[in-house]
């Protein structure tokens, strides 16, 4: 028991952390624009591709730098020359808009590297234990994208709430045309925020690909999980979606590997009910319902809390 625990809250805090990497870009970007932006799991795919390309071409050090100056580059683009456009026509047409670019994002992934995963592993450098526990080899590289993570995350706080760029950032949210009057450019802002919201998609694509297998549809597996972050988290909070990363992750992977059910807690159904439709609920185990969970915490949250666990808008 010791050992499950130990080995699932280490798995829980790492994948928590990979959902902060991609929810932190999409936060930043609602929190600047008030876009929620449907590809964003798209260009968390395209660092994954880039960095697999790059890395076969240069290395995986070189990858992890320049795939996400790639999708951020890419990013600014769409914004300046696409979302901008749309955006006068307002949100529903924002959300039409990335929801269709997410499509073409795949398509354009699948004819370039087809529908099969590719070999996208491990750096030499890490491939290696970190450390033995309970007789498990815990990978370094497991390690590193944690790391990273927790880095992050700490740069992203402190830009925010301590530097010049993100008192800017933070003023042209509420007030853009007076930072506009003030002789910032505020169109600018917005594309290079933008710009860095999927340059952090990508980078969590470039270290999870490696750890986990790089696809076409890998963006279709994370993307749903990623609003659920957001919205629970808060709309635009930063910090709230550290926790809320963190929360569904440890809640998935605790889930995941329990196998209790209602038949093993209380014993089996008596004869009159055991051919009913109960009998299929009292089997389910915990980890048969594990991929609904983070769902059913969304649906509580917008029941009881709307506004997010540490959000202070509500909608």
């Amino acid at each position: 028991m010791l050992e499950l625990i130990v080995i699932s809250t280490l798995n829980g805090v790492l994948f928590g952390m990979l959902l902060f990497l991609m929810a932190s870009g999409l936060t930043v970007i609602f929190s600047m624009l008030g876009v929620l932006n449907f590809a964003h799991a798209s260009f968390y795919m395209l660092g994954a591709f880039f960095g697999f390309q790059i890395a076969r071409w240069f290395g995986f050090w070189p990858a992890l730098l320049i795939a996400p100056l790639l999708a951020g580059a890419i990013g600014a683009g769409v914004e300046r020359f696409g979302l901008r456009r749309v955006h006068r026509n307002g949100h529903v047409a924002e959300l039409l808009f990335t929801f269709g670019l997410a499509f073409a994002i795949e398509e354009i992934v699948q004819i370039i590297w087809g529908k099969s995963p590719v070999d996208f592993r491990v750096p030499p450098l890490l491939d290696f234990p970190a450390f033995t526990i309970f007789s498990t080899n815990y990978p370094a590289y497991k390690m590193f994208m944690l790391l990273v993570s927790i880095a992050i995350f700490a740069a992203l706080l402190i830009t925010l709430k301590k530097t010049r760029i993100g008192l800017i950032v933070q003023a042209a949210l509420t007030h853009p045309h007076m930072v506009g009057h003030l002789g910032h450019n505020v169109g600018r802002i917005f594309m290079m925020v933008f710009g860095v919201g999927t340059a952090l998609a990508a980078v969590a694509g470039v270290i999870a690909g490696p750890a986990l297998v790089t696809q076409a549809n890998m963006a279709g597996l994370l993307g749903p999980i990623l609003f659920v972050v957001v919205v629970v988290g808060g709309l635009g909070s930063l910090p709230g979606a550290f926790v809320a990363s963190l929360l569904i992750g440890l809640v998935q992977t605790f889930a995941v590997s329990m196998n209790g059910s209602l038949a093993g807690a209380f014993g089996p159904l008596s004869p009159d009910w055991a051919s009913t439709w109960l009998s299929d609920i009292w089997g389910v185990t915990i980890a048969q319902i594990a991929p609904i969970m983070p769902y059913v915490l969304l649906v509580l949250i917008l029941i009881f809390r709307p506004m997010g666990l540490l959000g202070t808008r509500d909608t």
